[in-house]
Parts: C-alpha cells; sequence; structure tokens
C-alpha cells in the first residue's frame, strides 16, 4: 500500500525530530491505518481523498458511538499527518484542515482515597514471594514519584542501584515524554523496597542467552521482546493486587495511581508548579485537571456531611 511507506516516513519523522516515545507513535500507526482502512472501503485513500469523506467518516463513527475523546484523537492524528504530506509536496492541499472534532466535556480522572491506598500496600505485604517483593517495589515507586507506567517498567538497574546508596536525597532521574528529563524524589519505603528487591531480581531473569542479554540491563526484566515488563502485564497485576485488596479491580489501574499521587499531594499542601514538575507536564494546564478533582471531593464532603445536607435530600 503506498499510504503505508509515507505513514513510516511520518512516524520516523515524529520520532526523530519531536521525540515521540513508542507508545505515541504505536497510536498515530494505529489511527492512521484506521483512516485508511475506512477510506480504502469507499475507493479512496488519505492520499486522494478530499474533506467530505473525511466528514462521512466521522459521522458515521459517531453514530456507532465511538467516544469524542477517542475521535478527537484520531483526527488529530490525520490533521498531522496531511500536514506532513502536504509540506513533503504529496498533496497539494490539506484535508483534514477545517475539520473539528466532536464537542467533548472534559472528564475529572479517577483516583484512590487514602484508605484504598492503604489497601493496596497491605495485601501486596502479604506476599512475601519474589513476584511480590517486585510487585510491592513497583507500587511504592510509582505512588512515590507519580511516574508514567512505561517510565516505570522500563527502569534501568542502575539508576535504581544508585538510589539506595546515595548519601542523601534519594532520586531518579526519569526520561519522559518529548524526551525531557526531570528528578523524581523517593520515599524511605520506596528506597528500602528497592533494597529489598535487587538482591532477588536477577530470579526473574529469562534463562535463554539471548534473551538474558536484552533484559540484563533494566529493573524489572522479562522474557519479551522489549527485556523488560510490559504495561500491560503491570496492569494485569495491579487488578490482580485490587481483588486481594478488595476493591474494584475497575477502579485500578497504573494511571489511577498517578492521578492519586498527585491527588494527595495537593491535599497536602503542595504547590501546583512542583506537581506539574513531579509528574512532567510540559503545561500547567494539564495539572490543574486536578484541583477540579479536589473541588469535587469537597463538594461531596459537603453534601454528606454538613448538618442541613440531610433537610435536602
Amino acid at each position: 500500500m503506498k499510504t503505508a511507506r509515507h505513514i513510516d516516513a511520518f512516524l520516523e519523522m515524529m520520532a526523530a525530530e519531536r521525540g515521540a516515545s513508542a507508545n505515541t507513535l504505536a497510536a498515530y500507526g494505529r489511527d492512521l491505518e484506521g483512516w485508511e482502512n475506512s477510506l480504502t472501503a469507499s475507493g479512496k485513500t488519505i492520499l486522494t481523498c478530499g474533506t467530505g469523506a473525511l466528514e462521512a467518516i466521522l459521522a458515521r463513527w459517531a453514530k456507532e458511538g465511538l467516544a469524542p475523546s477517542t475521535a478527537a484523537r484520531k483526527l488529530s492524528s490525520l490533521k498531522q499527518f496531511c500536514l506532513f504530506l502536504q509540506m513533503d509536496n504529496l498533496r497539494e492541499d490539506n484535508p483534514a484542515h477545517t475539520l473539528r472534532g466532536p464537542k467533548q466535556g472534559r472528564g475529572l480522572p479517577k483516583t484512590l482515597s487514602h484508605d484504598d491506598i492503604d489497601a493496596l500496600f497491605s495485601a501486596v505485604e502479604r506476599d512475601t514471594s519474589v513476584k511480590g517483593i517486585r510487585l510491592r517495589t513497583q507500587l511504592e515507586i510509582l505512588y512515590a514519584g507519580g511516574l508514567r507506567v512505561t517510565e516505570l517498567v522500563s527502569l534501568r538497574q542502575g539508576a535504581a542501584s544508585r538510589v539506595i546508596h546515595a548519601d542523601a536525597s534519594p532520586h531518579l532521574i526519569i526520561r519522559g515524554k518529548g524526551d525531557r528529563e526531570r528528578l523524581v524524589p523517593l520515599t524511605g519505603a520506596a528506597v528500602r523496597a528497592i533494597a529489598d528487591w535487587l538482591p532477588v531480581r536477577d530470579e526473574t531473569l529469562p534463562k535463554g542467552d539471548t534473551a538474558r542479554a536484552r533484559a540484563e540491563g533494566f529493573l524489572f526484566p522479562s522474557s519479551g521482546k522489549l527485556g523488560h515488563m510490559t504495561r500491560e502485564r503491570f496492569a494485569q497485576l495491579l487488578k490482580s493486587l485490587a481483588r486481594q485488596a478488595s476493591l474494584d479491580p475497575s477502579r485500578l489501574s497504573p494511571h489511577t495511581l498517578r492521578h492519586a499521587f498527585a491527588t494527595h499531594l495537593l491535599e497536602r499542601g503542595a504547590d501546583l508548579r512542583a506537581v506539574q514538575t513531579l509528574l512532567g507536564h510540559a503545561d500547567i494546564a494539564t495539572t490543574q485537571i486536578y484541583t477540579h478533582v479536589l473541588d469535587a471531593q469537597m463538594q461531596q464532603l459537603v453534601e454528606d456531611h454538613h448538618p442541613l445536607s440531610a433537610l435536602k435530600k
């Protein structure tokens, strides 16, 4: 397929010039492949279609119940790709330029209460197996530093070794979105968990020479092609842990823990700019969503406990 070659070139540009992560590139690839497949059914391609054909696809997706946020993301991918085609003289126009995505409200992120966090840690501490120690270490690091799940599972062993030998202010240096580095301080509990994990880590190294060599440098090695535990596997382990902690598994994901980290810091008076830095957000507007979470929680608190609230029910 001719378009596929240009999609590959676009993804290479995004990686080289904008520092897009592997996950971001994979998402762009899926979005553009979806557009191309939808257009092919009507005898067109992204290289030959007009605005009307794209509008028809958006309308069909809306009728089929595609979430507005998903449609907006797919449209954003297409607009960037069409601009790339135009800049490289592969199209004279940008058929997606005037398209508007579906209206969408900005939902508040799911988060966890302090009691939920306590229940998770109580459950994970009961498992003293090697895999239990690994999950406790991952949970401590994630909640201590608010890492993205990809940043967590791809941590290098050397970085963790430096943490437990630090004389003061133990921290990780994380390379996040856009290839930006940030310093993430760790709690004493997280440092102790890493110290417990490192002596048993080698027990989880794959047996084959090739897979072992690929996994050797990672803190959480795996036999998979990445050499480290996947995001999906870690999410599965969290769901299992939620059940052990008598929590609803649908409420728990790696990103929920990141939300909890930010929300709990702000609850205790942390500066919004500091939380922005810790999370690695390029724009403080992204971080401000957590203040809305606090607003919603305060509103619920008043409705549940105010002495006059019962009179209004």
